[in-house]
């Protein structure tokens, strides 16, 4: 049950935006056994001056970066993370176009009694 925030540059396309949400979600089905219509994802856009890049680690970003912030429970191993982060930068290459060096993933684990996802019920406890 992974919960995702996904921040770029405002100013690209619906189709654009879509295709993200889109090969997200596949690249997590794919990779972390992510449930069918298990889509929680919020996408913001920020303008010129309110969106920063830099080049940290080595890594020559453009102003295309798209940051994603994902959220999942505390069972993940180490192989399926490499996995969703390599998935993930090929599936957002070939759509909508994304360089992997623009591919910008930070996967924060949560244990399960830390979840609540509706009606004020602890679901994983």
């Amino acid at each position: 049950m992974p919960i995702v925030q996904i921040a770029l540059r405002a100013g690209k396309p619906e189709a654009y935006r879509q295709a993200i949400f889109d090969n997200l979600y596949r690249a997590m089905r794919e990779t972390l056994n992510v449930p069918e219509d298990d889509q929680f994802m919020t996408l913001t856009e920020h303008g010129t001056s309110n969106f920063r890049v830099g080049s940290a680690f080595g890594v020559q970003r453009s102003d295309d970066v798209v940051y994603m912030r994902i959220v999942v429970f505390d069972t993940r191993t180490t192989d399926e993370k490499k996995a969703l982060f390599r998935r993930l930068a090929d599936l957002l290459g070939d759509n909508p176009g994304i360089r992997p060096e623009d591919v910008f993933i930070v996967l924060t684990e949560s244990a399960k009694e830390n979840w609540s996802v509706g009606n004020g019920v602890a679901q994983f406890v």
